[in-house]
């Protein structure tokens, strides 16, 4: 007798693929844990990552999110980078007096 194949839903396997980046265990652990062949997962994973590099160039949204934390971030170390050149100019000209 000829075996059916299985089938699995998007969500499925987004879920899947979600447990393997996320957790960094092993695709052939993940895949005893669901009860499905490592090959199919591993395809799965490499078709997820594939769709993350071929994207449209667009930042997902922690990305942006992390952007925006970056640039506030480095615009506040620059203000006191600067503070900090123009309190040694002022320390170094009392000095010299």
């Amino acid at each position: 007798m000829a075996e059916t194949r299985r089938r699995f839903d998007s969500e499925f396997r987004a879920g899947a693929v979600r447990i393997v980046l996320e957790t960094g265990k092993p695709i052939a652990q993940v895949a005893r844990d669901l009860g499905i062949n490592a090959g199919t997962l591993g395809n799965w994973v490499n078709q997820a990552k594939a769709a993350n590099v071929k994207g449209n160039g667009a930042l997902s949204e922690s990305e942006r999110e992390e952007l925006i934390r970056l640039r506030r971030e480095c615009a506040e170390l620059s203000m006191e980078r600067d503070v900090l050149k123009r309190s040694v100019v002022l320390w170094v000209k009392e000095a010299m007096k």
